[in-house]
């Protein structure tokens, strides 16, 4: 498995608990530092900053393209290259650009993306298996935050990072959102798909 711009490989380790023992993760990240790359995850996980010039059976791209000036080209040149004829491709993106926001600006993100947007720019490259939304129950709470920020008050330039909330309130968040994301992804699977503060495809590589 190959994740794109890991980061700190938090996500790496949830994954392997979910994955058969043979299964390898690469995280790949330009941003890892020489001790970053020195620092272990564990015997099934291995950080690198140059692409690696092999294919994966899967592919994650989360929250990654938004950062890119150019995402097609990254795609053609950085992506499909990395897939066989088997290979899956998980992407996710923020959703819908009217939401863009002092807090995309503070993280670096280049657009947001209409759900429609990201399914031309995936299937003119990729077969789209499957896309829908993620976290719907957000959208209000992000739409009110940008109507402050356009009237006058400060966005929120936090992100993750910045979370302040109490063991209890953290999970009962977590729980939330959990279900909001396996409703999400369910209807998908029902040919439902519900706007969200995320939108997601899971693709293939065309067959020839």
């Amino acid at each position: 498995m190959l994740d794109v711009g890991a980061g700190d490989g938090w996500f790496a380790g949830e994954l392997l608990a979910d994955v058969p023992q043979e299964c390898e993760l690469v995280c790949w990240d330009i941003n890892y530092t020489d001790e970053d790359l020195e620092t272990t995850l564990g015997p099934r996980v291995r950080r690198v900053t140059e692409a690696p010039d092999r294919p994966f059976d899967l592919v994650l791209l989360l929250d990654v393209i938004e950062h890119i000036a150019d995402d097609a080209a990254f795609l053609e040149r950085s992506v499909i290259p990395r897939l066989h004829q088997q290979s899956v491709l998980v992407v996710s993106v923020p959703a819908f650009r009217a939401l863009y926001s002092d807090h995309d600006r503070a993280l670096g993100h280049e657009r947001r993306y209409r759900p429609a947007e990201l399914h031309e720019l995936l299937a003119d490259r990729l077969d789209v298996v499957e896309r829908g939304g993620l976290f719907t129950t957000l959208l209000p709470a992000r739409a009110l935050s940008l109507v402050a920020e356009r009237a006058g008050r400060q966005g929120s330039t936090d992100g993750v990072g910045g979370w302040r909330g109490g063991p209890a309130l953290t999970s009962a968040l977590t729980g939330a959102l959990g279900a909001d994301a396996s409703a999400g992804a369910w209807l998908a699977r029902h040919g439902v798909r519900t706007p969200g503060l995320s939108t997601w495809a899971v693709c293939r590589a065309k067959q020839a």
